[in-house]
């Protein structure tokens, strides 16, 4: 009977961890959709002042209930270097601080038992959650939804969990076993053990503050558990960091000496204050008195407390922090500094989509900057015969070939995820733009043939073919500018100044193609080198037409 008891309990505890993890992602993924331009602009103002890095931390987790994905947000940011180590130190503290807020829903779930239970209470928002998500017809409301729905069935995982700790509680040998471990390092050990194995310290605190409800562990085993909680959720950020730049690398390494430095130091102060008191004074006592008769409050509110004093603690040492995990990871040199390679997107981003779609429109800014250049370099070569940059455009168009290749699966990548109307309207475009951007690199380097031809030739080209090169580049410019701002911003408004510039680029364009003509029929041009001007104005007009695409994809 106490076997299919106990098997029939823990059936149960597996079930409810379950749901709450399903629970969390759900919230966390929807939070993210919902909240995206808001999300973008917060993770995206890294600031030098250390606190607005806590605070980012703090309020950018506990609008997405996971500390892991805003670990793995914050490597993202370091691999692509809009983001110093310090700042990232900063704001993984104010992520410790933002998880806590999970512990205190998990509390305040545990509340009511008296009358109706405000987990029964809540547990209902799963069902109105789930008729919104499948009867609404705007996506918006959908995405409401699932928040609310995920929002609910986190209290359904909650009271399975509850209710497999009572069943626990009941029997004998469990209740022996657990009040049998009183060494507070296997306590830390075992709650980083678990917290590692399910990957989130929010199911491990909830656990541990069910089983302290429970009866099955008193206030101070549920306070150590939930200590090593903290380091078990690093976790996440060295699996995300293990295939990245050593810059990622030590971003997880301050977040591990980070969550170590926290519990090191609260088991000294634990240790201190029992020697001073001969025993009546721990962590424990403190918080059964500032909370009396809540126990779910009493865990809940240390997990907050522990992780703000941390912070608070390592603030002014962060520059010493920053300065270890430097020296524990060296600076090497790259294999092959010329490689082309990613600076703001990897598929460790793919877990927090929002995040993942705005570096993705930085790479792809990027790409669009070596385009232009490319263009640049051919335009300048060609005017001036002069090939001394040929090394640096060949290295750009490489570059420009694997950019094309690697956005295009990171977008096939990247639309499986959730996200919202607007995102993925932004996606579908960029299919198409990043290709125009490919097509102008290749227009270049027919630009570039010709000058390599043009000068075993010996020919020259006249000082007002020079010109008027340099006041097509002055109009391809501006409609690059202008088509760049439409496409990103999706501003209907600029669609029609960009086809103006446009067709002034068509018109510019028809005039040295007509010019040229005259001077030729002159004889102030020399009749092969004509050909290849009336090649590069071609290629030219084509290079303004992708661009021009730009603009015209969000129509």
């Amino acid at each position: 009977m106490d076997f299919n008891f106990a098997f029939s309990a823990i059936l149960t505890l597996v079930a409810g961890i379950g749901i709450f993890l399903i629970a969390c992602n759900m919230m966390s993924k929807n939070l993210e959709a919902l909240g995206s331009t808001q999300l973008k602009r917060l993770f995206a103002s890294a600031s030098g002042s250390d606190i607005v890095g806590v605070g980012i931390g703090a309020v950018g987790t506990a609008a997405i209930q996971s500390s892991g994905a805003t670990t793995v947000m914050i490597i993202g940011f370091v691999n692509a270097g809009i983001m110093s180590l310090h700042q990232a130190a900063t704001v993984i503290y104010g992520a410790n601080i933002g998880t806590t807020i999970t512990g205190q829903i998990v509390a305040l779930g545990l509340s009511g038992k008296d009358s109706i239970s405000t987990t029964v209470i809540f547990s209902a928002l799963a069902g109105i959650g789930a008729f919104m998500m499948s009867f609404a017809k705007s996506s918006s409301k959908q995405t409401i939804g699932g928040i609310i729905a995920g929002f609910g069935m986190l209290f359904v995982g909650l009271s399975m969990m509850s209710n497999s700790m009572e069943s626990f509680a009941y029997l004998d040998a469990v209740k022996n076993f657990l009040a049998s471990i009183n060494n507070i390092l296997l306590l830390v050990l075992v709650g980083a053990v678990l917290t590692a194995i399910v990957q989130s310290s929010s199911v491990m605190t909830s656990v541990a503050i069910t089983m302290v409800v429970a009866g099955l562990i008193n206030l101070s085993q549920g306070i150590y558990l939930t200590m090593g909680s903290n380091i078990g959720s690093c976790v996440v950020a060295i699996m995300a960091a293990a295939s990245s730049g050593k810059n990622a690398k030590r971003t997880a390494l301050i977040h591990l000496l980070f969550n170590v430095f926290g519990v090191v130091l609260f088991l000294a102060i634990g240790q201190i204050m029992g020697i001073a008191s001969k025993g009546d004074l721990t962590f424990g006592s403190i918080f059964q008195g500032l909370f009396p008769k809540a126990p779910q409050l009493q865990l809940a509110m240390f997990h907050s407390c522990f992780n703000i004093i941390c912070s608070l603690a390592m603030l002014p040492l962060t520059d010493k922090l920053v300065g270890l995990v430097t020296k524990m990871i060296p600076e090497q040199e790259e294999e092959d500094p010329d490689a082309p390679k990613l600076y703001y997107i990897s598929d460790h981003l793919l877990n927090t989509p929002v995040i993942a779609l705005q570096q993705l429109k930085n790479e792809i800014f990027n790409m669009a900057g070596i385009a232009m250049h490319n263009y640049h370099l051919a335009l300048d070569m060609f005017a001036t015969q002069n090939m001394k940059e040929e090394d640096l455009f060949m290295k750009n168009e490489n570059e420009l070939n694997f950019l094309n290749k690697e956005l295009q699966e990171y977008l096939a990548k990247l639309s499986g995820t959730v996200i919202n109307e607007e995102d993925a309207q932004f996606m579908a475009r960029s299919f198409h733009v990043i290709n125009d951007l490919e097509r102008i690199g290749d227009y270049a380097v027919n630009i570039v043939q010709y000058t390599r031809e043009m000068i075993e030739m010996g020919g020259k080209i006249s000082e007002t073919a020079q010109h008027e090169i340099a006041d097509l580049r002055k109009a391809v410019d501006d409609l690059y500018e202008r088509s760049l701002w439409t496409y990103t911003e999706s501003d209907m408004r600029t669609l029609g100044e960009a086809k103006v510039l446009e067709k002034r680029v068509d018109d510019i364009t028809d005039d040295m193609s007509q010019k040229h003509i005259e001077r030729a029929q002159s004889g102030k041009c020399e009749i092969a080198i004509g050909a290849y001007y009336l090649s590069l104005i071609s290629d030219s007009e084509r290079i303004a037409d992708h661009i021009y695409n730009m603009a015209k994809s969000i129509a």
